[in-house]
């Protein structure tokens, strides 16, 4: 096991949250006070297993859900509803900033999120181009996707928070950098971690590789005030060795994740967790 390698029990993870807790208060746009810092990163050997947190139970379907609705470019909330995943509601609908914005569409419309750069970035397929060169062996150091448009900033319900992505291969195996602006640690961290870990398994699968390492660069690492009772709480709890994400055979192509793959062709195996904890949401 390498030095930076100790996802078997996603340590990386509680010494991120144990150091957010030890951080400073701030204020933000939502009117709720965050405590944290800036500025790490983790490492995750997806061959030592899948990064999915284990003192709670994790939600894989509908982060699974969420991945396949951005590689659909999906952009309302009701197509993220109709695959499993409801936690882009909140901001299609209840966000005052968003009901008020001219670009606003309706109920439902989320804007060029993250799905829609990935798919149309000022008329470049981000996700296709990669996936292509990946199929083909070319590793360029620039099979990048980023989500993080300037100029379409105020055309989004919500600006994305992890806003680029980059590929490389390593023989047989396809690795995967990812960088966050913001994080929110007992919810949004978990599921991200989670998110594009399922992103770089499916992507090695239908490239022809094997999935290697995921390393996450992050900014504005917080927790929310209201968070913090039920995140020591789960810092208090036990931790299990990580499941393996286990992946229908029959994908094999983008085309596949675009057109008739669900969340029902994807299990996590041997997944052993506490409880589930409920953390309120910032909108």
């Amino acid at each position: 096991m390498g030095l930076f390698y100790f996802g078997v029990y996603m340590k990386q993870y509680l010494d991120i949250a144990e150091k957010c807790l030890a951080g400073t208060r701030k204020s933000n746009r939502t009117g709720i006070d965050t405590v944290g810092y800036m500025g790490d990163m983790a490492k995750y050997d997806l061959r030592e297993g899948f990064p999915a947190v284990t003192s709670k139970k994790l939600a894989y379907r509908q982060i699974i859900a969420e991945m396949l609705g951005f590689i659909r470019g999906y952009t309302n909330a009701a197509d993220f509803r109709k695959l499993g995943c409801k936690v882009w509601d909140a901001n299609a609908n209840e966000n005052k900033d968003w009901l008020n914005n001219p670009y606003r569409k309706g109920k439902d419309d989320l804007g060029a999120i993250y799905g829609a750069q990935a798919r149309d970035f000022n008329g470049e397929d981000q996700l296709l181009s990669v996936y292509e060169n990946l199929r083909k062996g070319i590793d360029t150091r620039r099979e990048i996707v980023i989500h993080w448009n300037p100029a379409e900033l105020d055309q989004m319900a919500l600006p994305p928070c992890h806003l680029l992505y980059q590929f490389g291969i390593d023989g047989e195996y396809l690795n995967m950098s990812l960088y966050q602006r913001s994080v929110d640690v007992p919810l949004g961290l978990p599921y991200n971690i989670a998110g594009y870990a399922w992103l770089l398994s499916v992507m090695a699968q239908i490239t022809g590789h094997k999935a290697g390492t995921l390393t996450h660069f992050m900014h504005d690492i917080h927790v929310y005030e209201n968070q913090i009772e039920q995140l020591q709480v789960q810092l208090s709890r036990p931790t299990y060795r990580l499941p393996q994400l286990i992946i229908n055979k029959d994908i094999k192509t983008l085309s596949d994740l675009e057109t008739w793959v669900t969340p029902d062709d994807f299990t996590l195996a041997n997944y052993v967790h506490e409880p589930a904890l409920s953390y309120p949401f910032a909108v």
